[in-house]
């Protein structure tokens, strides 16, 4: 098993005892970035994670299969370009379902769980579940009992 893409690897940092599964692309710009993952952070299959400005993901967090996470996007005019989208923060222990996007300039606190699919746009809480396009809140807080 190996990554799909690894590139700009100097801007790269992965933490101890991380899963990156078969069709992973990272990818950190010249003079940009840098990615950084956590320890014990799972990576699943076709995991797409690039980096103009910063990406910090923390650890003992779970990127399910096709998950897609950029601080970057194409240019309006120009669309062979990539320009920065602001820098994205994952706390620790996020959960990020199947296919799910999150774009630029947001944050997402500790034990937040992004529902596959979701398209998430802007800042999620600590704890917050949070689903569609755009993601919005379902819950917060892990369920009590029951």
């Amino acid at each position: 098993m190996r990554p799909r893409v690894l590139r700009g690897v100097e801007g790269i940092h992965i933490g101890a005892g991380c899963a990156i599964y078969d069709g992973a692309w990272l990818a950190c710009e010249p003079g940009g970035g840098p990615l950084r993952i956590g320890d014990r952070t799972y990576l699943g299959h076709d995991v797409h994670l690039h980096a103009i400005d910063p990406v910090e993901i923390g650890s003992g967090v779970v990127l399910a299969d096709g998950v897609f996470v950029a601080s970057s996007d194409h240019h309006r005019t120009d669309r062979h370009r990539v320009v920065a989208s602001g820098p994205i923060r994952i706390g620790d222990d996020v959960f990020v379902g199947q296919r799910a996007i999150i774009l630029g300039g947001v944050t997402i606190g500790a034990g937040a769980t992004i529902a596959a699919g979701a398209v998430v746009t802007r800042d999620v809480a600590a704890g917050e579940v949070v689903a569609g396009v755009p993601a919005t809140p379902v819950s917060s807080g892990p369920r009590r009992g029951g």
